[in-house]
């Protein structure tokens, strides 16, 4: 059995200061407006079947780190869809759907974007097209129609899919339901976005006596990591540091961070960590992380199988954790940024840090996840 720690386990392929740096609450609450912070909040806390998730301490791991708390935010858990996508996309079906009547929704997604609208659609009888490019799972596609979605497969990538949703969408007049922004497109991305924010609520609430210090996020898009920090900008008064984490394919948010301005990554290799596999930044994610983000960091997929082989076999904590391969990589950036002290030193992490790390998601795609894990048995 291999320590936990050894260093041929983890790698971090880029690790990047932002130099732009200067959090302002104000900023952030102009693109994340308040109101849709509490009506989301407010709403998605009445749904059947709404509870908090679990916030585990990752305690096996903190006995070797030496910090103050290590808490891993598992979205394992979030109603029937296994991903805090869940709050999303549903919650802009709900708002459109409140507006207008008989409408038709649709988006692009890698997965569990698209459940939490079929979902949504499901829950108030609306149809819902999803279109998803040639590289998402067939479970993940069945798992969409099975909450009475269609399901529209595209040849190439995510953008691919993205592209020809809006195509098809402008041509029916369908009403399109996505995570990413742009020009002209910038209300509902904003709704979904303060979607998430909820997970800020139960943690700050789960953990009032204890300042978080620094939060891992991981960015697609960017919308999840740049929520985060808006829900930290309202809901905390202590403002932690914030980590991004991308793979080293898909590093859109890192290269624009780098560049001071949007900045599209071709994608030439598609990662494991399917739905952080974009090439565009979400302009409003933008608008928030170009100066709220501390440090962007990159990792590579051979990392992924490990960290969800330690989670499921109570190596970290001593619960049996079920993590995705997006659920995992601030796990990675966190041993791999203990094991660099260049990194260490720059992040400031030490006896009294308390870390969070979000769990994005469980067990959304059966195939993947016992593909990974028995991969990562044989490294552990």
């Amino acid at each position: 059995m291999k320590s936990i720690l050894q260093k041929d386990l983890w790698s971090i392929t880029s690790f990047l200061e932002n130099k732009e740096y200067n959090f302002n609450k104000k900023n952030i609450l102009t693109q994340l407006p308040e109101k849709f912070i509490d009506e989301a909040i407010n709403e998605i806390s009445s749904w059947d079947n709404y509870a908090p998730t679990p916030l585990i301490k990752l305690n096996k791991l903190n006995d070797e780190l030496k910090f103050q708390n290590i808490y891993y935010k598992d979205e394992d858990k979030r109603f029937d869809l296994k991903s805090f996508k869940a709050l999303g996309g549903a919650f802009a079906v709900y708002k459109i759907a409140s507006e207008k009547k008989n409408i038709t929704v649709s988006t692009a997604t890698a997965g569990n974007h698209g459940r939490s609208v079929a979902w949504g659609a499901q829950r108030l009888g609306l149809k819902c097209k999803i279109f998803i490019s040639e590289f998402v799972s067939e479970s993940r596609a069945e798992a969409m129609r099975n909450l009475d979605a269609e399901v529209i497969r595209v040849k190439g990538n995510y953008d691919n899919s993205l592209k020809e949703c809006i195509e098809q969408s402008n041509k029916n007049n369908w009403e399109i339901v996505q995570d990413v922004s742009w020009e002209g497109y910038k209300e509902v991305p904003k709704l979904i976005m303060a979607g998430y924010t909820i997970m800020v609520k139960e943690i700050i609430d789960e953990i009032n006596k204890n300042s978080i210090t620094h939060v891992f996020l991981q960015a697609g898009v960017g919308g999840m990591a740049a929520a985060m920090i808006a829900g930290f900008a309202k809901l905390s008064e202590n403002i932690p540091q914030f980590i991004i984490i991308e793979p080293e394919n898909a590093d859109c948010v890192f290269q624009s961070i780098k560049n001071n301005k949007p900045t599209t990554v071709d994608i030439k290799k598609e990662t494991v960590m399917g739905g952080m596999s974009c090439g565009d930044v979400s302009s409003i994610a933008w608008e928030i992380l170009k100066n709220s983000a501390n440090y962007c960091l990159t990792i590579p997929d051979e990392a992924i199988s490990t960290a969800v082989a330690l989670l499921a076999e109570k190596r970290l904590s001593n619960e049996k954790i079920i993590g995705g391969e997006c659920a995992v990589p601030g796990v990675i950036a966190l041993i791999g940024s203990f094991n660099n002290k260049e990194y260490l030193d720059k992040l400031k992490l030490n006896s009294e840090s308390n870390v969070l790390l979000f769990g994005c998601e469980g067990l959304t795609d059966d195939a993947m996840y016992q593909k990974l894990l028995n991969d990562g048995l044989q490294k552990i």
